[in-house]
């Protein structure tokens, strides 16, 4: 017979998630079971898998020891990812509906990640995560994507995990590109890269606060409709080549909604919504 197991599918500004509830870690879930679970017309349907199991429970938890959960999270062609910004909000948004963490106003929650301890509270716009330190690559990739016409030079930016940026020149352009198909880059990251292509508002800053529009391709997944460390990445960019008077609080608008960055201290913090949508149980084939 095969197992059965119970999920609850959740979302930040439309990126959605399966989550499975794993405390002890005795699920293990193989690649071809996760595509599985993340096929859209075959199973549940998500850009990637949420397991929430305690650090002490698996071994990649012994770095974040100080955190008693930690998010396991798995894309949806079953790869491993070091962070993801949507799903750790989602992530916390399931611990405390489900009774297993509180968070007052005020107060701070650490989860164990594969890019280490990260530490939410609450906001304005729903949970807020310290992305942690952030780093710009000066090297230029070019980008070729399917509807762009011509290379364009990215910038890389880690936020715990890797990232190019594309800036260009118009909404049009924006809109026009196909991402049904995956951007080329040169060079080829070592462990790939998420895709981000930008459009400045205009005017760019608006009461001290930059506004950008986002579109993504997240490698393992493919375009989604959010992507909250791409939203990140896509802010620190944006305000790197605005220069030395750009703001570090900045407002991004993705597919799926509006999400809110700010940059403090070489920190980068992500603020948005985080919702459960529904609940119910899954065999495993």
């Amino acid at each position: 017979m095969p197992q059965t197991v119970p999920f609850t599918k959740g979302h930040g500004t439309g990126n959605d998630f399966v989550i499975v509830a794993d405390p002890d870690g005795a699920l293990d879930l193989s690649d071809d079971q996760v595509a599985a679970l993340c096929d859209r017309r075959f199973g549940i349907g998500g850009d990637g898998i949420l397991r929430v199991v305690r650090s002490s429970a698996l071994p990649e938890g012994a770095a974040t020891a100080d955190a008693e959960w930690f998010m396991d999270y798995r894309n949806a062609d079953g790869s491993k990812a070091e962070m993801c910004g949507n799903g750790i909000r989602v992530y916390v948004r399931y611990l405390l509906d489900a009774g297993l963490a509180q968070l007052a106003d005020g107060e701070t929650i650490l989860i164990g990640t594969r890019a280490g301890t990260k530490t939410l509270t609450r906001s304005d716009l729903g949970l807020e995560v310290d992305l942690g330190v952030f780093r710009i690559d000066g090297t230029d990739t070019l980008v070729r994507a399917k509807g762009l016409g011509v290379s364009r030079p990215g910038v890389g930016v880690d936020v715990g995990n890797p990232h190019v940026v594309v800036a260009l020149p118009a909404d049009s352009v924006l809109d026009a590109l196909d991402l049904t198909a995956q951007p080329i880059l040169d060079p080829v990251p070592a462990h790939g890269a998420n895709v981000e292509f930008v459009v400045p508002a205009d005017p760019l800053v608006r009461g001290g606060v930059g506004s950008i529009r986002m579109r993504v391709f997240e490698r393992g997944v493919g375009e989604t409709l959010s992507c909250g460390t791409g939203v990140a990445a896509a802010a620190i960019a944006v305000r790197h080549w605005a220069g030395a008077a750009a703001p570090d609080r900045w407002s991004v608008e993705v597919p799926g909604g509006v999400l809110g960055v700010r940059m403090v201290d070489g920190h980068v913090f992500l603020s948005g919504p985080a919702a459960l949508v529904y609940s119910g149980q899954v065999a495993l084939a």
